[in-house]
């Protein structure tokens, strides 16, 4: 039976990721690496060599229930995120609007130049 400590920590090294969805990334990969074990498991039980362990298969559904739980949870307070980016993006159309093109270039430099200050 495949060991489900057994499964070695991937960090994510992409940079500039936002904490959340870098632990998006680790949730799905984690989630994949049960799903793989338990299908690798039924495919040994179908071919005969030696049934699942019952407590093995319980401790993996479990896992599974709790990262889809905490994905879950995750994915739900991104819907926030996603309203602030809509409300910026309004924001950024109305001020745009409102400036003629010149001036708009000069509050886009600003804000770049300031970005990078900060390291946005």
């Amino acid at each position: 039976m495949t060991d489900l400590q057994n499964t070695a920590p991937v960090a994510v090294t992409t940079p500039g990721l936002p904490d959340d969805q870098r632990r998006l990334i680790d949730l799905d990969d984690d989630i994949a690496k049960i799903r793989t074990q338990i299908a690798t498991a039924d495919l040994a039980r179908q071919r005969g060599h030696k049934p699942i362990d019952p407590d093995w298969f319980h401790r993996a559904r479990t896992a599974l229930r709790h990262l889809c739980r905490e994905r879950a949870e995750l994915l739900a307070e991104g819907t926030g995120r996603r309203r602030r980016e809509k409300l910026k993006d309004a924001l950024i159309g109305v001020l745009r609007e409102r400036h003629d093109p010149a001036t708009w270039d000069g509050i886009l430099t600003e804000a770049q130049a300031r970005s990078e200050r900060e390291g946005l």
